[in-house]
């Protein structure tokens, strides 16, 4: 099974302008989250998908620079920019990653293309159990992905690639994965949309010095044991889907 891993990533974010390219550890978080994706086993290609957009130029120089596939496509319709990343490829199976997510979690993406290629009838994988925000990766297959393409036409559908498929779940077939004890956090928010999220990621970064690939496990358990660091981002609520 040929699988990709696509990470949609642009400078245009609305609460936090430029996120993706802001220092983190000693590299920057658009790094952290293409290092632990080429961290992930049995992936053929990690291909960073970013907008057309001028101030997207900057993605681009990165990426050229450190010698990472990129694409360039539409900044709203996100689902069709992952379709035409994937189509030149010809995966069987692609896996969604967003670039704000700089501790996402490659041992957990594994066990999520594992449970797809024992079951290549399904057409996406499913968690149970909750997890922190900002940790997991979304994995379906091609054919998947272009159903979701030609069936969500809704605003909502087109910004967030997978949410028709989990609106209409009727639709999709699904494995289920259980998440491991060690990440059952939801509460914990380990994500980059704020100043607050900021300054939790850095504070994990620092606590981890040179070590992008940290364990996302050994990230939630230093969050659970420096409430100090947890508390930076708490009050933080994510914006709702529309």
């Amino acid at each position: 099974m040929k699988t990709i891993i696509i990470i949609q990533a642009r400078m245009g974010s609305s609460r936090l302008p430029g996120k993706i390219l802001m220092p983190l550890g000693d590299s920057v978080v658009l790094d952290y989250v293409v290092s632990r994706c080429k961290q992930v086993r049995n992936v053929s290609d990690v291909i960073v998908a970013t907008s057309a957009l001028p101030q997207d130029d900057a993605v681009e120089e990165w990426c050229r620079k450190n010698n990472v596939s990129f694409f360039r496509g539409s900044e709203d319709d996100v689902l069709s920019r992952y379709v035409d990343a994937a189509k030149p490829y010809a995966p069987d199976c692609v896996v969604r990653v967003t670039g704000d997510c700089p501790f996402v979690d490659y041992q957990l993406t594994e066990s999520f293309i594992e449970a797809m290629e024992r079951n290549p009838s399904k057409d996406l994988v499913v968690w149970d159990g909750e997890l922190p925000r900002g940790l997991v990766a979304e994995v379906l297959t091609y054919d998947a992905l272009l159903r979701i393409d030609r069936e969500g036409q809704e605003p909502r559908h087109r910004e967030h690639v997978t949410y028709y498929a989990h609106e209409f779940p009727g639709k999709y077939s699904r494995t289920v994965v259980p998440v491991p004890e060690p990440l059952r956090f939801p509460k914990l928010r380990i994500t980059l949309d704020t100043v607050e999220d900021y300054a939790l990621c850095r504070a994990v970064a620092d606590a981890f010095p040179g070590n992008k690939l940290i364990p996302s496990s050994d990230v939630v358990a230093f969050l659970n044991t420096h409430p100090e660091a947890a508390q930076l981002n708490a009050h933080i609520e994510q914006k709702p889907v529309v």
